[in-house]
């Protein structure tokens, strides 16, 4: 597997919404496969294509040793439900976080690897991830929905608190 390089912010394929992923080969499931091991080494929680430079609707969310990793390919999202505001960062603007409010529920429709349809339901901490990639896919980056930019100290004094 290869570690790619995570394009940053300002880079217009960061803005530009994606195209559908219409094959669906092994050439696909290496590109997979080389997102989630980038995302790992930069301790990320989910990647988007067009963060390793290419624009197409594909996205990784992968949360733990617990759980499968999330691979959506051409994701839509069929229903969102209530709303929290919480801290987000991104892989494209390394030092950047801030409070962003989003839906609390989400449903997808996405496609695995070999093309096949799924459905997906996630709450919290899981939808706000699948909703922040699934923007990167559609050319909105966390940056534009930032209420509070957040200092990473406050992260330190959080900690401190528990």
């Amino acid at each position: 597997m290869t570690i790619l390089e995570i394009v940053k912010h300002p880079s217009p394929i960061l803005t530009t919404p994606c195209e559908e992923v219409t094959v669906f080969d092994k050439k696909l499931g290496t590109l997979l496969d080389d997102m989630h091991e980038t995302m790992m080494e930069n301790d990320g929680v989910g990647i988007a294509a067009p963060q390793i430079g290419k624009s197409i609707r594909v996205a990784i969310v992968d949360f733990d040793e617990e759980q499968d990793v999330i691979e959506m390919i051409n994701p839509v999202v069929t229903a969102t439900g209530g709303s929290e505001v919480d801290v987000e960062g991104c892989l494209s603007f390394p030092g950047l976080f801030g409070e962003v409010e989003r839906p609390f529920f989400v449903r997808i429709e996405a496609q695995e690897r070999d093309g096949k349809l799924y459905e997906l339901e996630a709450e919290g901490y899981e939808a706000r991830a699948i909703l922040h990639e699934i923007d990167h896919l559609n050319g909105i980056l966390f940056d534009k929905k930032i209420q509070r930019i957040v200092d990473p100290s406050e992260f330190e004094e959080e900690e401190d608190d528990e």
